[in-house]
Formats: C-alpha cells, sequence, structure tokens
C-alpha cells in the first residue's frame, strides 16, 4: 500500500512526529513532498500509484485531472479541519472516502472555551488590569462559579460536544443550539435542547461553537444581544462571522454583557482602529483556540489510527462525506 504525503517537509514535521512517520512505515510505503511545493505538478506527481493521500492547509483541490494520476486512490486522510478546500466532486464520484482531523483540533477549541469560561465567571481579566494599575481590590461581588447557573453551547459538533462534556464536571445546566442534533443525542451528552431565543435568554455564559455558514452569519446581533442577560458572558471560539461586530459593540457601549470573549474576528486580523478594542471587558486572543505547537502533533497521531482503522476494515470515526460538506465550515 503507497501512502502519499502531500504536504510539505515544514509542515509534516509540525504534524508528525518521528514516532507517527515510523507507524505510517510499518502500515505501507511511505512517500513524502521532499520539494517543499504544492503545486498541481508536484501533487500530481506524488499521487501516482497512491492507495491513500495525506492532505493538510494548503494541499490543492483534488480535481479530477489529479486523480487520474491515482486510479487506484482510495483514502483521503486530510490532517487539518475543515476539506472543503480539498476535495471535489469527482473525488466522491470516485468513491473515495476522507477524513479529517477537525475533531482532533476541536478539543483545543472546546479547552479554550472552558478557560475563558471560568477566567470570565472569575472577573480575572478585570482584576488583572486593576492590579497592574496599583490597585488591590477587595470587592469580589463580580466573581461567580460555575455551579448552578445557566451554560448555553450554540453548535454542538465535534468542539461544542466536547464542550458540553467537559462542562459535566461542574455542577451547571447545559442549554444547547443545533437544529441538526437530536433531543436525544444532546441528552445523553448531558444537555439540554433548546431554540434559539432561549438559549440566549438563559444563558449566564454562551459559547458559540457553530460553523460559518449562511444560516449562522451575524446570528450574534442587535436582536440576539437584546435577548440575552445583562451581565452574561459570550465567548466565540468559532468563527468571527457568526458575530455583528458593529452590533456587539453598541450593546456593550451601552453596558451589556459582563464579558465578550473572542478567539475569532470578522476579518482577522481586525483593523488597529476597531471600536471594541476601547472596551476593556471585551478580551482578544489571536486566533488560538485551535491546536498549537506541540499541540498540533495529535494530528499526526489521529491520522495514523484512522489509517489504520482503514486498513483493518473497520468504522472510520472522522468520515467527511458529501451530504456533509454543507452542514461544516
Amino acid at each position: 500500500m503507497k501512502i502519499a504525503m502531500l504536504l510539505e517537509e515544514e509542515l509534516r514535521q509540525d504534524l508528525f512526529s518521528q514516532a507517527a512517520m515510523e507507524k505510517l512505515g510499518q502500515l505501507g510505503e511511505v512517500v513524502c513532498n521532499e520539494t517543499g511545493k504544492k503545486d498541481e505538478e508536484t501533487i500530481g506527481e506524488l499521487l501516482k500509484g497512491a492507495d491513500i493521500a495525506i492532505s493538510s492547509w494548503g494541499t490543492p483541490q483534488l480535481t479530477d485531472a489529479l486523480l487520474r494520476n491515482a486510479p487506484e486512490l482510495k483514502l483521503v486522510a486530510h490532517a487539518a479541519g475543515s476539506v472543503k478546500g480539498v476535495v471535489s466532486d469527482e473525488l466522491y464520484a470516485k468513491g473515495i472516502r476522507v477524513i479529517s482531523s477537525a475533531c482532533v483540533l476541536s478539543r483545543g477549541v472546546s479547552e479554550m472555551a472552558m478557560g475563558l469560561a471560568i477566567a470570565a465567571a472569575k472577573n480575572v481579566f478585570a482584576y488583572n488590569s486593576s492590579i497592574h494599575a496599583g490597585n488591590w481590590p477587595s470587592d469580589k461581588k463580580a466573581v461567580s462559579e460555575l455551579f448552578d447557573i445557566n451554560v448555553g453551547v450554540v453548535g454542538c459538533g465535534f468542539a461544542g460536544a466536547h464542550f458540553i462534556e467537559l462542562l459535566q464536571d461542574y455542577g451547571v445546566h447545559v442549554l444547547a443550539y443545533d437544529p441538526g442534533v437530536s433531543e436525544e443525542t444532546l441528552q445523553a451528552l448531558g444537555a439540554k435542547k433548546v431554540e434559539l431565543e432561549e438559549v440566549f435568554r438563559q444563558s449566564d455564559i454562551l459559547s458559540l461553537h457553530a460553523p460559518s455558514i449562511d444560516a449562522t452569519k451575524h446570528m450574534v446581533n442587535e436582536e440576539t444581544l437584546g435577548w440575552m442577560k445583562e451581565d452574561a458572558i459570550l465567548i466565540n471560539t468559532a468563527r468571527g462571522s457568526l458575530i455583528d461586530e458593529d452590533a456587539l459593540y453598541r450593546c456593550m457601549k451601552g453596558g451589556k454583557l459582563k464579558y465578550a470573549c473572542l478567539d475569532v474576528t470578522d476579518p482577522e486580523p481586525p483593523a488597529t482602529d476597531h471600536p471594541l478594542f476601547e472596551l476593556s471587558n471585551c478580551i482578544f486572543t489571536p486566533h488560538v483556540a485551535g491546536l498549537a505547537n506541540n499541540g498540533k502533533r495529535k494530528i499526526g497521531v489521529h491520522v495514523c489510527q484512522e489509517i489504520e482503522r482503514f486498513e483493518k476494515g473497520e468504522p472510520l470515526e472522522t468520515e467527511v462525506t458529501k451530504e456533509m460538506l454543507a452542514t461544516i465550515a
């Protein structure tokens, strides 16, 4: 079995440890991209005779022209998140299966959301600023615990579902909104399925985990922000397009929301004169919720595990079908 590693050397080293590469070598003959290029000519050459291809960020779309080089190709293992930039109609028409490492990346996202939720509830950001300014706050009224409060989750894919899982260690009431997930599934995760208005109105902390699709663009807007509690906390580790940032500024400038914690903006990076920068309770991080540095090597482990399952004829845990593409970021 030939495994074509389409990603360039530098990215391969970021994602695949020596142990992961040795594991791949046990599964098949691994051919690596040693050129540092990812143009169609280079990718086409690598694909020749391949049974499995490993793609990642920057890999060109696997069109019919490229796939003609690999008539025996059976699986594309995407060592990254969204597969939309890589897959094609022709790929699915040929019956080639696709897996994604979005579930691995999403664990970092949900853990970041958990950290932001705890820090915001504890009022860490304001206390830090106050102490740096030479004060020692004695008033603890702004501190709240993740106990007996409502935590809302919008979008219950990989990241949202893992966030719900993490919340089970706390005595909170989890409210979940996702039209594509059944009440039974959410109940099994430990959440109550609610409608959009209820999750906005009832949540003390609201964490966004929805994909960037037409139906979710600016779902946080003047109206939905108006539904939120005065001292609610809003967290976005998903996509910047989910929030109408002008509406968020007006809302927060008017004194609503304890914090908005934004790991993503639209566009990225935001303009240097972005009005939200005026607000000390609008917390920014530079799109770091997903895996970074050493954490990226979890992706290589995941790809090896899925290829091994594929070789054994076992079900693939992270397969992405053509029907799923319209519902993911």
